[in-house]
């Protein structure tokens, strides 16, 4: 069972093996792991989008 406590979320991601192999190129070149890369570049996406603000984090954190 998953843990509450989590800061992300867990889910599974069916990929092409040719797009698999380009992003792990990818992050190697850029020294991140897969998920950072992934992550990275869906951050990207929606800054770019207007989705989400430029400076934003995904982890938004609730500090009152």
């Amino acid at each position: 069972m998953p843990r509450k406590d989590t800061a992300n979320k867990t889910f599974i991601l069916r990929i092409d093996p040719a797009m698999m192999e380009a992003l792990e190129q990818w992050a190697a070149d850029e020294f991140r792991s897969i998920n950072g890369q992934i992550l990275y570049v869906l951050a990207e996406a929606l800054r770019k989008s207007g989705r989400i603000q430029k400076g934003e984090n995904s982890k938004k954190t609730h500090k009152e």
